[in-house]
């Protein structure tokens, strides 16, 4: 366990962890050589540590026609719309890994319009920026749109709800002050 801060809310890591959630944290120790807060923020509910870590690695790391990094952009582009620090500072790490290309992170996460992206992940994006920002207009002209540049109705699906776990994620990060780990922030960078 860690003395850096973990969150505003005074919600203590057990003094003694369920079996599950050690494991996640040995899992995330070997992946990321640090435990994410937002691990050590859910040691309390294991049972919902479990169904969390179940549904962002069953959206970020299963088959789909979006590749991973295409998924973590929408994941930045999501927090940087809802101006969540926490997912914005651990996911702009994971995208600066997987595109290898720090000034595209970083852009992206800035203004994905000033990114150089292909028109189809342009489209993606401003899709999961119009359901982030004004889900009622949704309706079947944006899905047009993805479908014009060769998304499959599959893709749509991941598209939304990777936008979907996202929005949610963000909320409860801000809402609890989640404090992204110092470790993110020089993460992957070169």
């Amino acid at each position: 366990m860690s003395d850096e801060k973990l969150m505003a809310l005074d919600i203590a890591e057990p003094p003694t962890l369920a079996p599950s959630v050690t494991a996640a944290y040995a899992a995330a120790k070997e992946r990321l050589g640090f435990v994410p807060n937002v691990l050590r923020g859910y040691a309390h509910a294991p049972e919902r540590l479990a169904n969390f870590t179940a549904m962002r690695d069953g959206l970020m790391a299963s088959d789909s026609g979006l590749s991973k990094a295409e998924r973590e952009m929408i994941a930045v582009v999501v927090s940087s719309l809802n101006r969540c620090h926490y997912c914005l500072t651990s996911h702009g790490a994971t995208l600066r890994k997987l595109t290898g290309d720090v000034p595209l992170a970083d852009t992206v996460a800035m203004n994905f319009r000033a990114a150089p992206l292909s028109e189809r992940q342009r489209a993606m994006l401003e899709f999961a920026e119009r359901l982030t920002q004004a889900p009622e207009s949704i309706d079947e002209t944006e899905r047009d749109l993805l479908r014009e540049q060769g998304f499959s109705e599959r893709d749509i699906w991941d598209i939304a709800e990777v936008t979907a776990f996202f929005n949610m994620t963000n909320r409860l990060a801000v809402a609890t002050g989640m404090e992204p780990n110092v470790e993110y922030y020089d993460l992957n960078r070169r």
